[in-house]
């Protein structure tokens, strides 16, 4: 038997979840509470954050943490520390207050001016060695710094002219660089500015300044410079060594790092990208690389960061010197920074930046690069956060502000596979993932959302988890709901637990192997970087509908062969553990040499590479014109097809791991090989009907079935080629590959039977008794009446959040139970989380329809007492709070049971 699996079904299973534990100074007690329903929530580790605590690294923060510890080790739990007073991290606890000048974050911005010959420019003092000032949107009014300290160190880092092309050519466009056709005016400027005589024809005149005093984030560390992300070290990573150095590696795991950010431009903007009247992030050891990259004439060159009337291909090259640039030095100086500062003390890095529609490969909110703005890290890390994913939610899209952005392709193609494809091609992160989950859908999101969510990330490779969150403070708090357990009065929060023992199990099976994906997408930030490109969630979209697995990476990979240990071989393609048999390119206007130069190699080696709608027009980091000649015709020997004839190119060529039949395009699916040799297959039905049908895989091996829900074992319908399969929506099925396969004494003891709604139908002894309470009063039900199902309760009592409980009876005769015929009772559906009581036993916990249960083992003869108690979500009860950022919609959530239930009595499964 598969050794995890042998784990698991005697509970021995590890721990892969560790929620945002909420601070905010609460007494002791509560911390102890909170605690241990943490622990009882099947999870065995927390991540405290401060949310903001009073004193944090003061003395009522080191008294917390004493008691979080405490708790910790009694219960023998693992701590995670958020590595700031608040997020995003980089505020260093308020240090930089304190820090020279030369350690805060820049910026550096343009402003032109258009003139024709005869004129005479004058631009004033003032005007001349300072930005146009910062102004802030709404919601940086709202929330961003009241009184952001201003610096008195701007200054003019370029002043020069352009002219115009001639009548009837385009704008600036010629055969000569920017630097060439400019002209110097910084030997006009005066004490009181510029007056510039304009020579004949037109003249555009860009003025780029280096300010301090741009974005909405002043107090924060500048990412881009070692010695001032070293202020955060000494702000919070010291002191808690300093107290607790003992525990580094032991009781406390390591730190967390939430949304770093590079801070220019506007709060959350998604639309951070080259060719935007904004400023862009700078440092002085920025300014030191583009000297080295750009030359002497790299202040002008920059200005192609905001002219797109200008040539392609030096715009592609100026722009990916100055990311390529900013992004290395965020790797260097605040991720390989911290992550090694974690390793040499014993502990761990992880957390994650902003990838929200595509911000990942974007300043701004985000580190301008996922895979680099990581690359320090011992995990990869994702969020997802309100509204992001949804259920059918693939191809939504909307766009109504900051907050009201929504890619759908993006959401459900692209920000799963960022962080499996991360954990398994970065040999530092050893396959691990980590997804910040549930956080700000809401007291809408109950368990049966969760679910999807949880599957959602789990079938896509993310095997660690940090739940959004529990919140000690004073029910009920309105930061960014659900919480898990708001002090006894969410109803959900046993069946919370139930599902934080299923997330464990499933990230058991996912980890300490490897994933099989024979096909690799080319990760889109490069291209996105230097010209028009596609985004990498276009094709992803196209192969996850037809079951073709991929990782997403980066021409990183490329470039660093031996940091990747990338190995090109015949056929394969080898990224650290993953072993590739084709790689897809979406279409990119201009990638690296790096990469053009092994995209040849490739399709010499036997592993085809797929360019989509258009070969690259030129390298973005190569001055020899003979050599990008040369690599551009090596990728021309590459195959070009169009988007939508990928998947028939692709299964003509025979690369997909399985096939299913029939086809359904929201079947999902994720192979992980094993260390002792056997392998799982997780199947995930992400669509609105259930799937049946037949999946061929081809695997040798023995196979047979697990329900990590439920924690037992089915015999598997596999011919040694094909196996046949129900998967229900909000199901998971994982189908286990062993050499071994089971001995009779292992499946005697674990195979369980199917459940299913099949035989004779029993009837009820009457109508159902319906009573209600509130989580807090659990179990003191009240209000009884009689009622009829489906029921309606959300229409009778509209503001009403709890427990739900229903009561009737059978009778089973002498006969029927020595006939020893299966019993089944079938819930059809329920909102949301479904406990059953069978003679006063019950017969678990289930979160999503149909809610089927077996409960021969519970009958007796005669008459038996049946109980269903359904818990709500908080929705209705909170709708009447108001919530401080946005108006909160009318309630939508249904209540109780929304179905029919029905008793099976079947001989043929006795």
């Amino acid at each position: 038997m598969n050794r995890k699996i042998k784990k698991l079904l005697t509970n021995q299973g590890g721990n892969y979840i560790f929620p945002f534990f909420w601070q905010h100074g609460e007494e002791e007690a509560v911390l102890r509470e909170y605690m241990k329903v943490i622990d009882e929530s099947n999870i065995k580790a927390v991540c405290v954050e401060s949310r903001p605590h009073p004193d944090f690294c003061g003395p009522k923060w080191w008294a917390d943490m004493d008691v979080i510890l405490d708790e910790a080790r009694k219960r023998g739990m693992k701590v995670w520390i958020l590595d700031d007073s608040h997020f995003p991290t980089g505020y260093a606890n308020g240090a930089m207050a304190e820090q020279p000048d030369e350690l805060c974050r820049q910026s550096v911005s343009c402003r032109t001016y258009r003139c024709s010959g005869g004129e005479t420019l004058c631009i004033g003092k003032e005007e001349l060695f300072h930005p146009d000032p910062f102004q802030p949107t709404q919601i940086e009014s709202y929330i961003g710094e009241k009184e952001p300290r201003h610096f008195d160190d701007d200054r003019l880092l370029r002043l020069f002219a352009v002219p115009f092309a001639a009548q009837g050519d385009s704008g600036l466009g010629s055969a000569k660089s920017l630097a060439e056709k400019s002209i110097d005016l910084s030997g006009n400027i005066t004490e009181n500015g510029i007056s510039w005589k304009v020579p004949e024809g037109i003249w555009k005149v860009y003025a780029l300044h280096i300010s301090r005093n741009l974005g909405y984030h002043r107090s924060y560390i500048n990412m881009m410079d070692s010695a001032s992300c070293r202020v955060l070290i000494d702000a919070v990573y010291e002191p808690h060594y300093a107290h607790y150095g003992e525990e580094f590696g032991k009781t406390i795991a390591g730190f967390f790092s939430d949304e770093p950010e590079l801070g220019n431009g506007h709060l959350y903007a998604t639309d951070v990208v080259f060719g935007k009247d904004m400023d862009f992030p700078w440092s002085t050891p920025l300014e030191d690389a583009l000297k080295e990259a750009l030359g002497v004439d790299y202040g002008i060159k920059l200005a192609l960061l905001w002219e797109e009337d200008a040539d392609p291909e030096e715009k592609a090259g100026i722009r990916y010197a100055y990311m390529d640039a900013i992004t290395r030095l965020v790797k260097k100086s605040f991720s390989e920074q911290l992550g090694s500062w974690c390793r040499e003390h014993g502990a761990e890095y992880i957390g994650h930046l902003i990838e929200d529609n595509n911000m990942h490969a974007r300043t701004g909110s985000s580190l301008g690069h996922y895979f680099r703005g990581l690359s320090g890290q011992d995990m990869s890390g994702i969020d997802d956060i309100g509204g992001q994913v949804l259920p059918q939610g693939e191809d939504l899209n909307y766009d109504d502000g900051v907050f009201s952005k929504r890619i759908g392709e993006f959401y459900h193609y692209m920000l799963g596979k960022l962080g499996s494809s991360s954990a398994a091609i970065e040999p530092l992160k050893k396959g691990n993932s980590m997804c910040e989950i549930f956080g700000a859908y809401g007291w809408s999101e109950g368990v049966r959302l969760e679910k999807y969510l949880v599957d959602h990330f789990l079938v896509r490779g993310i095997n660690h988890y940090v739940p959004h969150a529990f919140s000690p403070m004073a029910f009920p708090d309105p930061d960014c709901p659900p919480h898990f357990y708001a002090h006894g009065n969410n109803p959900q929060y046993r069946h919370f637990g139930c599902l934080m023992a299923y997330t464990n199990r499933v990230c058991e099976l996912i980890a300490h192997g490897r994933h099989v994906a024979e096909i690799a997408v080319l990760y889109h930030g490069e291209g996105e970087w230097t010209g028009k490109c596609m985004f990498s969630h276009k094709p992803a979209h196209l192969l996850a509908d037809a079951q073709m697995d991929y990782d997403l990476i980066s021409q990183d990979v490329f470039a660093d062969r031996d940091g990747y240990k990338t190995v090109l071989e015949k056929g394969v393609l080898r990224v650290n553990t993953q072993e590739y048999r084709v790689l897809i390119v979406p279409y990119m206007e201009y990638v690296t040499q790096a990469f053009a130069r092994a995209a040849g190699e490739l399709e010499v080696m036997g592993i085809p590479v797929f360019f989509l709608e258009g070969y690259p027009a030129g390298l973005c980091d190569c001055a020899d014109k003979e050599e990008e000649k040369k690599l551009l015709a090596g990728m021309h020997g590459c195959r070009l097809v169009e988007t939508e004839q990928l998947i028939p190119a692709l299964k003509k060529l025979d690369f997909a791991d399985i096939s299913i039949q029939p086809a359904d395009d929201r079947l999902r699916y994720y192979h992980y090989e094993q260390e002792d040799g056997s392998a799982v297959y997780l199947f995930v039905n992400e669509g609105t009907e259930g799937y049946r049908g037949r999946i061929a895989i081809g695997d040798p091996r023995r196979c047979y079935l697990y329900h990590a829900w439920e924690n037992c074992l089915e015999r598997a319908d596999y011919d040694g080629s094909v196996l046949t399969v129900e998967v229900e929506p909000l199901k998971s099925l994982i189908a286990v590959f062993d050499k071994e396969g089971l001995t009779q004494e292992e499946a005697d003891a674990w195979i369980c039977r199917p459940v299913k709604a099949d035989g004779e139908k029993l009837v009820f002894a009457g109508e159902w008794e319906r009573s209600i309470c509130r989580s807090i009063d659990y179990p003191d039900f009240k209000d009884g009446r009689k009622i009829t199902l489906p029921d309606r309760l959300a229409e009778e009592k509209p503001e009403f959040s709890g427990f739900v409980r229903y009561e009737n009876e059978f009778i089973l005769s002498k006969e029927q139970m020595a006939e020893g015929g299966r019993i089944v009772l079938a819930v059809t559906d329920a909102w949301e989380g479904v406990e059953l009581f069978v003679n006063k036993n019950s017969a678990g916990i289930q979160i999503a329809p149909p809610f089927l249960y077996d409960i021969t083992g519970l009958c007796r003869e005669g008459e038996n007492e049946i109980v269903i108690e359904v818990a709500t979500t908080l929705e209705r009860e909170m709708a009447k709070v108001p919530d401080p950022i946005r108006p909160k919609p009318e309630p939508a959530a249904l209540s109780g049971i929304t179905g029919e239930v029905r008793l099976y009595y079947d001989l043929t499964m006795g």
